[in-house]
């Protein structure tokens, strides 16, 4: 079956545009033009990814994101003009994925959406892995803590399992950029920093000064050593 995709655009023939276009490359699609009915198809259409504009009527792009992110992990790629650098920022400290610019080139969309869509395959056959307190339970896809299980959205739990799978290895941005989010080409690093402070902000004891995912300065991020 075809993965299915709402659209959270406020432009109409943008957002009819962006439809069609998904549509002819296999995806079954719908179309919202605010905040609020974005909320409303989220829960009846139940799409597997989201393309959501920050701009919006009613309720914001950052403030829907957050609700979704409330009860779910969806991947979710914010949509902005060249100027809300900030609102990106928000929108990633929301939960978002991922951003792309408007103008975009369609075939850079098409790659971000596939990204986000594939499983990521990782080289370890362990059934868990640990970094200090934290078990993770690799094909049950879930992280705990002392028994609890620790909520993560799928992107989240991809970050942590590549540093836990080479405990010695520091990674770089560009490095985990590849990894996690399959990016192949230059971008931008502070997507890994914002969603390291997210992951940071539910594993850590005290996330202004961590020890599961530590940073080395100067080169990027690694798991702590216990």
């Amino acid at each position: 079956m075809a993965h299915k995709i709402l659209v959270v655009e406020d432009e109409l023939d943008m957002n009819r545009q962006l439809c069609e276009f998904l549509a002819n490359a296999g995806y079954e699609t719908n179309g919202a033009h605010d905040g609020g009915k974005a909320i409303d198809l989220f829960h009846s259409y139940a799409p597997d990814l989201i393309l959501l504009d920050v701009q919006l009527p009613v309720l914001m792009g950052t403030a829907v994101c957050r609700k979704i992110r409330e009860v779910s992990g969806v991947p979710i790629i914010m949509l902005t003009a060249q100027t809300e650098l900030d609102q990106v920022i928000a929108g990633l400290e929301a939960g978002a994925d991922d951003y792309i610019k408007k103008p975009f080139d369609p075939s850079e969309l098409l790659a971000r959406i596939k990204a986000r869509l594939r499983p990521i395959q990782f080289a370890t056959d362990a059934g868990e892995l640990k970094i200090g307190p934290l078990v993770i339970d690799v094909a049950g896809h879930e992280v705990r803590r002392d028994g609890e299980r620790i909520s993560l959205t799928p992107l989240e739990f991809s970050l942590l399992q590549t540093l836990a799978e080479k405990p010695k290895q520091v990674f770089s941005r560009e490095m985990l950029l590849e990894k996690v989010w399959g990016y192949q080409y230059k971008a931008d690093t502070r997507l890994v920093n914002v969603h390291v402070q997210r992951l940071r902000s539910k594993i850590e004891d005290d996330p202004e000064h961590p020890k599961i995912v530590v940073t080395e300065r100067g080169v990027g991020y690694k798991a702590g050593q216990f």
